[in-house]
């Protein structure tokens, strides 16, 4: 035993302070550690288990993306604070840390591109600032990339992931809501398509507008979706609640989404259903990932 564990092979840690980057990423779902080149790969799903990973709004657009045709057109709008809003932190102190973490004024990156070949009009929303919570400015660049893909006739993409509104904005956050549903109106009367992407999570003020009332509402395998949490919906109703309650196969199951998708699959997947919509043919799609073992949601 004391030569098996001599020889067994020991992957390289990572010292404190060091430049040398983090070489491996533990799955949050089977606990396995995974060569952060193989997550790449597999476009950040895990190929031991095929739980997916959050995805950085920059990483989304090069996933769903052909290859240096995105445009961007958001990031001239940049967040305020009008209630002067102090909990344990200034509001201005969270929106500069956020920033600063992922290099953008808020949780949305929205632009142009092509899908195989067909041209989008696409909107991330990027759960790393701040949780993905909706604020003003993203109600607004939500709003005119909905508009600007009415203007140009292109069909319009949302990735949504968000714990919903964002409460140091209190009302001006949910008044995005209603917002953003009436530009979404401008792609119905140029008639052209609107698809929804659900990842995880997908919750709050957001599930219940904009993420929810598109033409084709999709979603990733095992994402959260849902209005309020499960812990408060099982508080409050003092039931419990069927297994897989709010994950995307649950809801698929019972009639709330159209399909739940392996993110592997999702550019050949969105350039056939646009392709079908649009009535235009995509271009070849490219060598697709190995297919997932599964689609269930992780335990």
């Amino acid at each position: 035993m004391a030569l098996d564990r001599f020889f067994r092979r020991r992957r390289p840690q990572q010292q404190a302070g060091s430049d040398m980057p983090d070489l491996w990423t533990q799955c949050p779902a089977c606990k396995e550690s995974v060569y952060n080149r193989d997550l790449e790969a597999s476009l950040w799903v895990c190929p031991k288990c095929s739980h997916h990973l959050r995805l950085e709004a920059g990483r989304r657009v090069e996933v769903l993306l052909d290859e240096g045709s995105f445009v961007q057109l958001s990031g001239r709008v940049h967040p305020t604070d009008p209630l002067t809003f102090q909990d344990t932190e200034a509001y201005v102190d969270r929106l500069s840390r956020a920033q600063k973490k992922t290099g953008r004024p808020d949780a949305i990156l929205t632009g142009t591109g092509s899908i195989l070949g067909l041209p989008v009009t696409l909107a991330v929303m990027d759960f790393a600032f701040s949780g993905g919570s909706m604020g003003s400015v993203v109600g607004e660049e939500i709003s005119r990339a909905a508009e600007h893909s009415a203007e140009i006739g292109t069909p319009f993409v949302l990735v949504a992931a968000s714990g919903g509104a964002r409460m140091q904005e209190s009302a001006l956050s949910l008044m995005q809501m209603a917002k953003t549903t009436v530009a979404l109106e401008s792609l119905t009367a140029r008639g052209l398509p609107y698809v929804s992407i659900l990842t995880d999570p997908t919750t709050g003020g957001v599930t219940a507008s904009f993420a929810t009332i598109a033409d084709v509402i999709m979603a990733e395998p095992g994402a959260l979706i849902g209005f309020a949490g499960p812990r408060v919906i099982q508080q409050t109703i003092r039931q419990s609640l069927p297994e897989g309650f709010q994950r995307a196969e649950f809801l698929l199951e019972h009639g709330m989404i159209d399909d739940v998708v392996d993110r592997r699959t999702h550019r050949s997947f969105l350039a056939g259903l646009l392709g079908v919509l649009t009535r235009r043919a995509p271009d070849a799609p490219p060598a697709e990932q190995p297919a997932p073992p599964s689609t269930e949601a992780p335990a």
